[in-house]
């Protein structure tokens, strides 16, 4: 399973693609209003973090864009930028057919907010590269977003679809833990839950006791 970073603050993902090799970045609008810069300019400095590697940028057209017409000719302006952009659409009637559209002329695209099968297929049907499943999303409502991941995955792998999985909205280790159990192509997480994953209380406690044996060895 493939680890991206969601985010759009470029010094993080700079540190992210150093310490953790990240394979890859999913942004979205919310991220990029927390740099408080434009948009363009935000998505020039990422494009340079990851110029020259095959690691995949998912960038969101404009959410406003209802029509399939101006989010392909959006899709095509954002892929223009970067061949490591990934056109990020969300699930909807005007967004299959914008992403068989992109499909048809190359551009990968990543179908997001997806919070059903159903929604899941269309994606793969219309040649979407990535589909997300929101986990957190669904969980907020009393929903199961770990199914939801795993019924995604057996049916792409039943239909033979090549569209992969990121497992979306991952907000604690054991979402992580479950998304790579069903069998999840990628998981895309912010830096703080990416950065508890690798602790664990009991990891601390051996550490503890190693080190205090340590100390009480004698020098020599």
């Amino acid at each position: 399973m493939q680890l991206f970073l969601d985010s759009a603050l470029p010094d993080e993902i700079e540190f992210a693609l150093e310490q953790w090799d990240i394979d890859g970045v999913t942004t979205n609008p919310r991220h990029v209003a927390t740099t408080q810069r434009p948009l363009m300019e935000v998505l020039e400095q990422i494009a340079a973090l990851v110029e020259g590697t095959d690691k995949p940028v998912s960038v969101e057209v404009n959410p406003h864009l209802t029509d399939w017409t101006n989010i392909v000719q959006e899709g095509e302006r954002l892929a223009r930028l970067s061949p490591n952009f990934v056109v990020k659409v969300a699930a909807g009637e005007d967004g299959y057919r914008a992403v068989r559209e992109l499909a048809d002329k190359g551009i990968r695209t990543n179908l997001t907010l997806v919070f059903s099968v159903a929604q899941a297929w269309h994606a793969a049907r219309s040649g979407a590269s990535y589909v997300s499943p929101f986990i957190g999303g669904k969980e907020t409502h009393g929903d199961n977003g770990l199914e939801l991941v795993s019924d995604v995955t057996q049916m792409l792998a039943a239909h033979g679809y090549p569209t992969q999985v990121i497992a979306a909205a991952v907000r604690n280790s054991e979402h992580i833990a479950a998304a790579a159990l069903a069998g999840a192509h990628c998981m895309t997480a912010g830096a703080a839950v990416i950065r508890d994953s690798f602790r664990n209380p009991y990891t601390d406690m051996g550490v503890k006791v190693f080190s205090d044996a340590w100390d009480a060895t004698p020098p020599g």
